[in-house]
């Protein structure tokens, strides 16, 4: 008991240091993670303890420490543009995620890995596919500032490759779940980026009046953020090009005039005013109201700006219109110079309206072939083009369809696994109701056999009651039987001697010797009836003679059934009335379970019963010459555990000696007070 109790502490002490070690190593990680988020430290120091932290939380080995600590570091990762390893982290998260079910951390991979494509510009439909997963899961979620994001960037994606209609539908989605959220200025620039966006889609569809409230309700945007100068600048520019496309090129020149105009403007964003400068300088050439030499100067300037500048998609909406105008002008040198500088920086760029422009321009002031050439390849692009609007369209369908097939998968995989789980739980129960049941009953049968061994041991009881009882009776009938024969025999005999003597004790002579002698003769008779009625009581009342008595008639029915010869000796300084009567019934059963397990199982012919008292010490040993057994195969054997269970009910000891064809020896000591 003592070696479990240790043990138990042991095992204890051990769990309370493994939980004093993880809390320390949890300690640690939480204290490296608060560094890396410290946005007043420098990026390098942040990555180096948000490497730190997620060495450390990979050593722990669970999934959802090290989840949180991946998504800190790659966030710094982006930080840092970093972006290869941004993407291979995130691929991670995505996995260890989905492998814990956190659906929140699945969608903020996505939304990352679909970022980190969009961002290249070069797989767009992989962008597509990750964002239109984190939109579902955002939208179950809830997390609709989140949601709003990833909608204006799909919405993007989709204006990008010309699917309009989708793009639009996004875009307005994102602007409804805008409306519930509070008006900040992240907020805000999200309304206008999105108003914005869907302005310049109706343009594309040439829904110039829509396209024109759209951009108005963006102006107004500006006027509520707190650094919205640009960005009101940005939607005159649009306002007024819609303007100069539904022919309306006063009301377009006066709001690029007013921009241009704008304090510091030049200094604020030079490449933004070049852009201006070129759409204010080709709108007052498309009014034919014009000094030709003061619109070559403001071309050159704008030309020179974004040349110097390096930004090709400016020079490139330059270059075109400077070859539109030159054109106009029959100056076919400059026009065909300019044409062909667009034509190239429109195919560096992707830039496939003015692509098809420039070679419009080129179509018209070369000759022969190779204006048949430019002709022939602007229809080839215009029919790829509208293809591939077709195939994307399809493309972003194909992926939504997909994406639902997931989510309908996944919600399918969801309900199995409900159910899996629901009927995993109903075994479960049964499994334990059945359990429960079938201890009961093997409780309530282990009761009904103590309540039957009971039953038999009050039985046995009452048979020693009864056997005493015969014994008390018969000593009672011997008594009286005794008392009887003192009275009428022994004692008439002494009271008629006595008389006798008494006549004769004044008589002399030889007569009167022999009388007497013959009466001494018969005191000497009647002092050995005496001496032997004394011997017979002396025996029969031997202090706890009874129990005695009960083993000796146990015994000898026993070894009579069994066929066996038997030896019993027993000392008779044991005061068995002082024991009590469930010892005596124990010691009585196992007396019997050891005659009936040499009969059956060892085919005994000789028992050996000894029961001496030594140093307040009853032992009891039973030996038979049987066949033996083998202690180490034995030991679970139902006689062995009723003995067993039996000496531990008296708080005695057991020992067992046997080896095959050598016979057993049951040696039991039981406790003993007088």
């Amino acid at each position: 008991m003592l070696r479990t109790l240790n043990l138990f502490s042991f095992l204890l002490f051990g769990l309370f240091l493994c939980a004093q070690e993880a809390t320390k190593q949890n300690d640690s990680i939480q204290i490296l993670r608060n560094l890396a988020d410290d946005t007043t430290k420098p990026l390098q120091e942040r990555l180096e303890y948000a490497i730190k932290a997620s060495k450390l939380s990979k050593k722990t080995k669970i999934d959802s420490v090290i989840l949180k600590t991946d998504r800190l570091l790659s966030t710094i990762y982006l930080f840092n543009d970093d972006y290869e390893k941004f993407k291979a982290i995130n691929f991670q998260n995505l996995k260890l995620s989905k492998k814990i079910n956190d659906s929140l951390a699945f969608a903020v991979s996505n939304h990352n890995l679909g970022w980190y494509h969009h961002h290249s510009r070069v797989q767009n439909d992989s962008a597509y596919y990750y964002y239109s997963i984190a939109v579902k899961l955002y939208d179950r979620l809830g997390e609709f500032n989140r949601q709003i994001g990833v909608l204006l960037n799909m919405a993007d994606i989709q204006e990008t490759e010309k699917d309009y209609i989708g793009s639009e539908e996004n875009a307005v989605k994102a602007l409804r779940l805008l409306s519930k959220l509070p008006e900040n200025d992240a907020n805000l620039t999200r309304a206008w980026n999105l108003n914005n966006l869907l302005g310049i889609i109706s343009l594309k569809l040439k829904l110039y009046d829509k396209a024109l409230e759209y951009h108005k309700i963006a102006s107004e945007t500006t006027k509520k953020m707190s650094d919205g100068f640009l960005n009101s600048l940005f939607s005159k520019n649009n306002i007024a090009f819609i303007y100069r496309e539904k022919g309306n090129l006063s009301e377009a020149l006066n709001m690029y005039a007013e921009i241009l105009n704008g304090k510091d403007f030049f200094d604020l964003d030079p490449l933004f005013y070049a852009l201006v400068l070129d759409n204010y300088t080709y709108t007052k050439f498309l009014l034919n109201n014009y000094d030709k030499n003061v619109l070559i100067k403001s071309f050159n300037r704008a030309y020179k700006i974004s040349d110097s500048l390096n930004d090709p998609i400016t020079k490139l909406a330059v270059t075109i219109d400077l070859s539109k105008f030159y054109k106009t002008l029959k100056v076919k040198d400059s026009a065909f110079h300019y044409a062909t500088e667009s034509y190239k920086l429109a195919k560096e760029t992707s830039s496939n309206d003015i692509l098809l422009e420039s070679m419009s321009v080129l179509s018209d002031i070369t000759q022969g072939n190779e204006s048949k050439k430019y002709l022939k390849e602007h229809i080839k692009l215009n029919d790829s083009l509208i293809a591939n609007e077709r195939a994307i369209r399809n493309k972003f369908g194909r992926i939504k369809f997909e994406t639902d097939q997931i989510e309908l998968e996944n919600q399918r995989i969801s309900r199995e696994r409900f159910w899996l789980l629901m009927i995993s739980g109903v075994l479960l129960l049964t499994l334990f109701l059945l359990y429960i049941i079938i201890t009961q009953r093997s409780k309530n049968k282990e009761l009904r056999f103590k309540q039957s061994q009971q039953e038999a041991n009050e039985e046995i009881y009452n048979l020693m009651l009864s056997q005493q009882d015969k014994i008390d009776e018969a000593r009672a009938g011997e008594k009286k039987r005794i008392s009887e024969e003192l009275h009428d025999g022994i004692l008439g005999r002494l009271f008629g001697t006595r008389l006798s003597l008494d006549s004769f004790n004044f008589s002399e002579g030889k007569d009167a010797i022999q009388t007497r002698s013959k009466y001494i003769s018969e005191l000497k008779i009647i002092e050995e009836d005496i001496r032997k009625i004394s011997h017979d009581l002396n025996t029969d009342f031997v202090s706890g003679s009874g129990f005695i008595d009960i083993l000796k008639e146990l015994i000898e029915a026993q070894t009579q059934a069994y066929q066996f010869k038997y030896t019993f000796d027993y000392t008779d300084d044991i005061n068995w009335e002082m024991m009590t009567n469930k010892t005596k019934i124990n010691i009585y059963r196992i007396l019997q379970e050891s005659l009936q397990n040499a009969y059956k199982h060892a085919n005994a012919t000789l028992i050996k019963i000894s029961i001496q008292l030594k140093n307040d010490v009853i032992c009891l040993a039973i030996t038979d010459d049987g066949k033996g057994f083998d202690m180490n195969k034995s030991k679970k054997g139902i006689g062995l555990k009723n003995i067993n269970s039996r000496v531990k009910e008296f708080n005695g000891n057991v020992k067992f000696d046997s080896e095959p064809n050598k016979g057993t020896t049951i040696k039991i000591e039981i406790p003993y007070t007088n």
